[in-house]
């Protein structure tokens, strides 16, 4: 068959795909902090891209919450933000809840067993004090029930809200708050396996919920962090 006219789709797809995943997983482990200008130049240089990938990525981290931006004056990360953060928590754990709910009656043993190995990890990666591993074994734990509930609508918003809370949780799994949801993700597990659906949703409700107590100690004035550079 001819070649398509069309020329650079699918490249430039990954190139915004990877700008976006690039600055996002750098806004959420700190690399890029809270309040602190983006330059679309740097950005560039750092990304090894054109402006174009880099600016339609921006866009997107400002819907996800991660960017503020003042056309023709500022891009900065956003400050941690108590309502956000809270929006964030509650919209999340309900569709995380919904997933396992969706995905029980589809969930295979190879797929239990694939959860157990993923908590197994996490449990490592904790003792370890490594957090990225902490967060990348929790992602796929959790992960495992959002696929099997091939709910393409859960993914989307996951997708978008989830990032918001993983700058939180670097403090909970770098400290010994984050201990307990190796137990969580066990009962999880349990009822999972015993198709118990309302349990198993409980069980994960339960384990999101854990973030409210972090949420109230990083905003204890109920609001903004102090961005570390000004906009104005």
């Amino acid at each position: 068959m001819p070649v398509p006219q069309s020329r650079g789709l699918v490249s430039r797809s990954l190139l915004r795909e990877n700008a976006y995943r690039a600055i996002r997983d750098a806004i959420v482990d700190g690399t890029l902090a809270p309040g602190e200008r983006l330059n679309d130049g740097d950005l560039v240089t750092w990304l090894g891209v054109s402006r174009t990938p880099v600016r339609e990525a921006l866009a997107r981290l400002e819907q996800a919450g991660l960017v503020r931006t003042k056309p023709g004056r500022y891009t900065i990360v956003s400050p941690l933000d108590v309502r956000a953060a809270r929006d964030a928590q509650s919209v999340t754990a309900a569709m995380h809840e919904l997933a396992v709910r969706e995905a029980l009656p589809n969930l295979s043993a190879a797929e239990l067993d694939a959860m157990r190995e993923a908590n197994a990890r996490f449990a490592d990666a904790l003792r370890r004090d490594d957090v990225d591993a902490a967060i990348a074994a929790d992602d796929d734990f959790h992960g495992i029930p959002v696929t099997a509930s091939a709910n393409h609508a859960i993914r989307v918003v996951l997708e978008q809200f989830t990032p918001l809370l993983r700058r939180l949780e670097r403090t909970r799994f770098s400290s010994l708050s984050g201990r307990g949801s190796v137990a969580q993700h066990e009962r999880i597990i349990a009822r999972c396996e015993a198709g118990d659906a309302d349990g198993a949703a409980a069980a994960t409700r339960a384990n999101w919920q854990t973030l409210v107590p972090l949420l109230e100690a990083a905003f204890p004035d109920g609001g903004d962090t102090p961005s570390q550079t000004s906009a104005t």
